[in-house]
């Protein structure tokens, strides 16, 4: 895959993925290693970022420690946005408005969830398609990057 910047998927993750990806293998896995090797660049917020720590501390027993290396290892890897516009798109999860935001003021193509009750029925939002990991990948790799 080229990793010319112009050439670049730039995509949000909602925290599920992220999640799934850190302690699963499979697609949401795979998505954070495009992450991880710099192939596709992702946008993530401070909501993002204080879900994901929730969870893993209070869902899967993570550490100070483990939290802190992760989310370092995470601000390396992405670009934190601060969304100015508020969202209320979504009625049944407003969390998931946070996620909307940030996928706006990143500017990106995609927004990868596994949220099959509120994002992925949406398919696409302002013009930022909705896809699961598995839609993206197949995307990624059919277009040939």
């Amino acid at each position: 895959m080229p990793t010319d910047d112009k050439t670049k998927h730039k995509v949000v993750i909602d925290t599920n993925v992220i999640v799934s990806g850190l302690t699963f293998q499979g697609k949401p896995r795979e998505v954070l290693d495009l992450v991880w090797r710099g192939d596709i660049e992702a946008c993530i917020s401070p909501f993002i970022l204080g879900e994901l720590e929730e969870t893993l501390k209070e869902d899967f027993q993570w550490t100070k420690d483990q939290i802190k290396h992760t989310i370092e290892k995470i601000n390396k890897k992405t670009m934190l946005v601060h969304p100015k516009n508020r969202v209320a798109f979504i009625k049944e999860k407003d969390n998931d408005n946070r996620i909307l935001e940030c996928a706006i003021e990143g500017k990106v193509q995609y927004l990868i969830s596994g949220d099959k009750k509120h994002l992925l029925p949406l398919k696409e939002y302002q013009g930022i398609k909705i896809l699961s990991p598995a839609e993206f990948l197949k995307l990624l790799f059919f277009k040939g990057s």
